[in-house]
Parts: structure tokens; sequence; C-alpha cells
């Protein structure tokens, strides 16, 4: 049976979720370059030789030995090996070929002059040779990128760059999403007591931001307010997912069945409720096999609010990341506190860079959601105040991008 401990602060729920899957990574992999987009560094991208390897022309012109006019004995592009220059010649040099042993300098090819005899005059723009030598962004062995680095395009192109054909990495983990509820359509417009699902269309935008892998199957309709349905489409989704995310059913009411479901299922509670407001009563467990569970609540707001605490920290943890960091802002307006509980209010940076809390921001809207930053965080009996600074929960970008 598990056993919930009370709600506990935000910021000890984040840590808390974080611990858990820092707890239970999964074994890392190693994939070719085209397939590790979204994954984590495992271990350190390094230089494995000198960025550049070898000295390397930066514009299209001449380069040169000793002073002019030269003579020109041939030419080096980018990818052939360039030949010692002798004194008094030239050799015509495109951008990112390899310059010649012996050279002084680069005259640039709008800045140089040919005459009938093929002799090349002309004079350097800078008194500085116009090529990057080796070492000069990277020395051999130095750490370009550490382990937990979110695996961008750019980081891809960091290692290619280094010479690398593939990376060690830890593979996002696969997430499920289960709607409970009977209340809930699945197409058209609300009404006769039926309410539109807003969570299962969004929530695996949310999970692929947050660096998981949406891609498991979940059933079709909304799992039915009973026991025994709960049970069967936790375990089921289980089976094919490191993480069950859920909505709905996380209080304790007649209808509602997650906590009977886990209990039935054997989970240990990692969070049981958090002191926020809105999204307090969310839960994450984990299941005998270390599978996890986190119970959002199925007011829309109160959902992500709980996804963004439990979840995003959860897959930083699995994944070898840190837990994901707040930004500081100032306030453009008041933003009132939630008494002993922390409130996450809905805010937007304007252009004058200050954060104004937005309308619509009632636990089951969605209006305000869809033109926020992110959260602006009210600490318990605190009230955040006009002009003041305030710690800020940005929204997840793509996966390793930042704000």
């Amino acid at each position: 049976m598990p056993t919930g401990g009370g709600a506990i602060g935000w910021v000890a729920a984040r840590s808390a979720a974080h611990a858990a899957g820092a707890t239970a990574p999964p074994e890392p992999v190693r994939l070719a370059l085209a397939d590790v987009t979204g994954a984590t560094l495992a271990e350190p991208v390094r230089a494995r030789t000198p960025l550049p390897a070898f000295t390397t022309a930066s514009v299209d012109g001449y380069a040169v030995r000793g002073t002019g006019p030269w003579r020109v004995s041939g030419r080096v592009l980018a990818g052939q090996v360039a030949v010692p220059l002798a004194a008094g010649t030239a050799v015509e040099i495109a951008t990112g070929a390899m310059v010649p042993p012996g050279a002084d300098q680069i005259i640039r090819v709008e800045d140089a002059t040919r005459g009938a005899d093929g002799l090349v005059d002309g004079a350097p723009r800078k008194p500085t040779p116009e090529w990057r030598v080796p070492g000069e962004e990277a020395v051999k062995g130095e750490e370009l990128l550490p382990t937990g680095t979110a695996v961008t395009p750019g980081v891809v192109g960091v290692a290619a760059q280094c010479g690398y054909d593939d990376l060690l990495v830890r593979r996002p983990p696969r997430a499920a999403v289960l709607v409970f509820g009977d209340e809930l359509l699945t197409e058209g417009p609300p009404g006769r007591g039926l309410v539109r699902d807003s969570l299962g269309p969004q929530l695996p935008g949310w999970l692929a931001r947050i660096g998981a892998l949406p891609t498991v199957s979940a059933p079709s309709e909304p799992v039915g307010d009973t026991l025994d349905a709960h049970v069967e489409a936790i375990a089921t989704a289980a089976g094919a997912a490191e993480l069950v995310c859920t909505t709905g059913g996380t209080m304790r009411g007649p209808v509602d069945h997650l906590h009977p479901a886990l209990a039935r299922l054997g989970a240990e509670y990692v969070v049981d409720t958090v002191a926020v407001r809105p999204g307090f009563p969310m839960v994450l467990a984990k299941l005998p096999g270390g599978r996890f569970v986190a119970g959002l609540p199925g007011n829309p707001q109160s959902a992500v609010i709980g996804l963004l605490t439990l979840v995003w920290p959860l897959v930083a943890g699995l994944t070898g990341r840190a837990v994901p960091s707040l930004r500081r802002v100032r306030l453009g307006a008041e933003v009132a506190g939630r008494g002993d509980d922390t409130h996450l209010a809905l805010a937007r940076i304007e252009p004058d860079g200050l954060a104004y809390p937005l309308p619509h921001n009632g636990s089951a809207m969605l209006r305000g959601l869809a033109w926020a930053d992110g959260f602006v965080l009210v600490p318990p009996g605190g009230t955040g105040r006009v002009g003041e600074p305030a710690e800020f929960l940005p929204f997840p970008l793509n996966a390793g991008e930042r704000p």
C-alpha cells in the first residue's frame, strides 16, 4: 500500500522528483549522430584534435611569401594538402583551405591585381594574417560539452566537427498519457454535462518539450471512472513506457480512483500533493520495476503546473540533466500570495522587460496559459509587489533550448 506523506513545499517537491529520476537512470546507449538529437550526453564531448586541426584561410585570395609582386605557383582548395611555399611565390587559396607552410600573409582576391606578366601584387588588409590557427577554438582534449548536456542540432554539429561518428547518450524516457473521466469528450463542442478533453491533445507537446518521448499509444477514449479500468490502463501503459502521466482523479473523492489504483499496483509515493496553488493535488509514484506514474490534476492549468513541477524535474533526473532552472524577473504589477502555499501565477514578459500577471488564470482556464511565458513564483506568506524582483519558471522550449 502506498502511504501518502502529506503536502510538501514546491521547491522540495521539485527536488524529490529530480532525485527520484536520478536514482533510476536508464543505461546509456551509443547512437549515430543522425539519431541523437533530443537525447542527453552521458559522457563529455572533447576536442579530438586542435580546432581547427590545421591553419586554414579565412578569406579567398592569394597566400604569399616574401615581398611582392609574387609569381603564382599553383592553387590550393579546401580539402587539399598544401605544399610549402617558396620565397617570392604565391598560391591562389580558397576560404577554408589549408594555408601553405611558409606563407606570411593572405592578400584578399578583391585587393589583388594580376599583371600581364602573371605576377600578383597587392597589400594585406590587416596586419595579422587572415587565417585561423590550430587550437584557436579549442585545444586537443579540451572538454567542449559536459555530461548532462541536452543534444540539440548545435551539439551534433560540434561533435561532428570534433570527429565523432556517434555519441554515448541517455535516451528520452518514453511517456504515455492517460486521461481519466466519464465527463470528457474527445471531439466536438462541449455541452449536455460533458466537457471537451483539452489535456490529451496538449500533454504530448509539453512532454516533448521537457525531454520525454511521447510516442506510446494511449487509449483513444478517456479511461472510465472505475477502479478496475484505472488499474488496467496504468498497468498496460507502464508495460511500454518508463513514465505514465494521468490526468484527473488525484483527490480522494468517491470517483477519484488514482490512489486506490496505485495501492493495488504496489506503488510507492515520491510526492503526494504539493503546497502550491493552483495544482496542489498532484502525485508522483514509483511502480514495482521502476516505472513512474505522475498523477496530474484534472483542471487544465493545474495539470500543466503539475507537469512542470514534478514531471520536468523527474525527466531531467532520468536523463542526467540538472533541475530546470528559474529566472529572475521584475514585476510590472502586483501578484497576490496564496497564504501558506506557493503561488504560481501565469505571467507574460512584455517588451519593457517586466513580468505581468495575466487574467483568465483560473485552474480550469486555458486562455491565460495560451498567452503566458511562464509562472511568477510568490513564496508562502509573500506578495509580489510592483518593481520588485521575483523568481520565474519559464515554459520549456524545444529540448535543450534556453529562453
